[in-house]
């Protein structure tokens, strides 16, 4: 099945580029984007379905529950950069995702 390249897609890959060995909170992620949860965590899940993204389990916090975090696999990262997006372009098509 063919990955769907929507700009929702290329602003949560283009996020990846900022640190991309670093794990991130879908929490994190959503804050950045701008995207709501019924937005993103599909895009998240499609990218790891694909294996361009690792997930892992954050248990570290006793008493809290377990948080999911995300991180580019090389194939992942090769394909955000070919696919990079300019900073304004990740601002403003945040913001108008957001307002929809």
């Amino acid at each position: 099945m063919k990955l769907r390249l929507s700009p929702q897609t290329l602003v949560v890959l283009d996020t990846f580029l900022d640190s991309p060995q670093d794990w991130k909170y879908g929490y994190d992620i959503s804050r950045n984007t701008g995207l709501k949860s019924g937005t993103l965590y599909p895009i998240l899940m499609r990218l790891a379905d694909r294996k361009l993204l690792e997930t892992s389990w954050d248990t570290s916090e006793s008493g809290k529950p377990p948080r999911h975090l995300y991180r580019l696999v090389p194939d992942g990262l090769r394909l955000a950069r070919e696919l990079r997006v300019s900073p304004a372009t990740r601002r403003n098509g945040a913001a108008a995702w957001s307002e929809g």
